[in-house]
């Protein structure tokens, strides 16, 4: 046991201290932040002292014990503050760290909570208002820009028309209209017509019979797959056109 403690000393933790008795204290903030300012000063008064006082008719009552905390500075807020001990606590341990190495200090023998007295609860009120208030300014700086370019000012890549133009154009954008549906027609009926259109100009796109035909262009796609060649290269590319054979009993038609 004793080789695994001193092991323990040389690596991460110190355990010297790990049994002395320590007194844990939960305090306002304005106490903790004065506290933490008066560590980085060089001024050598205490910052507080602790007052015992013990009612000397009930040497065995526990409650008849008192505790109160006098501070020290004229930026605490309140001078005396109580101090209630609890004993009914979860067993605890005080840590420390410095330059990385990591100590136990002591365990906690003693739980206070620390508040005003009823006499300076007033005061302690409008030291806590003065707080929420001086929290809830917000701090506002005007910097002048001394590049008049507007560089600074340009928006950066992927953010454009992520503003207020960018909602205005949703809300502007034209609702596209509904498309009715088109009913087909008999099949034969429908070679017909594309014939007679062939008849006028060899070459037509999709969209041009869909719109002349007023047929479903599913069903029209089909047709076209059967009576013509679909063009994808050269000056006619993207249109359709009769095959060969078609072409030729369109001619003779026109002839006749």
């Amino acid at each position: 046991m004793e080789e695994e403690n001193n092991e323990i000393m040389n690596g991460t933790v110190e355990i010297g201290k790990a049994e002395s008795p320590v007194w844990l204290m939960k305090c306002p903030l304005v106490i903790s932040k004065s506290w933490q300012s008066r560590a980085s000063s060089s001024d050598p008064q205490p910052v507080a002292k602790v007052v015992l006082s013990l009612d000397p008719l009930r040497p065995d009552d526990s409650s008849a014990v008192e505790f109160t905390m006098e501070m020290n500075g004229s930026d605490m807020g309140p001078k005396s503050y109580s101090l209630n001990m609890f004993k009914d606590f979860v067993p605890m341990c005080i840590f420390s760290e410095n330059q990385g190495k990591v100590a136990v200090e002591g365990k906690v023998e003693h739980k206070f909570d620390m508040k005003p007295h009823n006499e300076n609860f007033e005061e302690y009120g409008r030291l806590c208002r003065e707080r929420t208030n001086k929290s809830m300014i917000k701090n506002r700086q005007i910097q002048v820009i001394d590049n008049d370019r507007g560089v600074h000012m340009r928006p950066m890549p992927g953010l454009v028309g992520l503003g207020a133009n960018a909602k205005d154009k949703k809300k502007t954008a034209p609702v596209k209209p509904v498309e009715m549906k088109r009913t087909r027609r008999d099949r034969g009926e429908l070679e017909d017509i594309m014939f007679k259109l062939f008849e006028k100009k060899p070459n037509w796109a999709l969209k041009q019979l869909v719109q002349e035909t007023d047929q479903p262009a599913q069903f029209l796609k089909e047709i076209l797959n059967e009576l013509c060649v679909y063009n994808k290269r050269g000056t006619n590319q993207g249109t359709y056109e009769l095959k060969p054979e078609y072409k030729k009993a369109v001619d003779n038609t026109g002839t006749d």
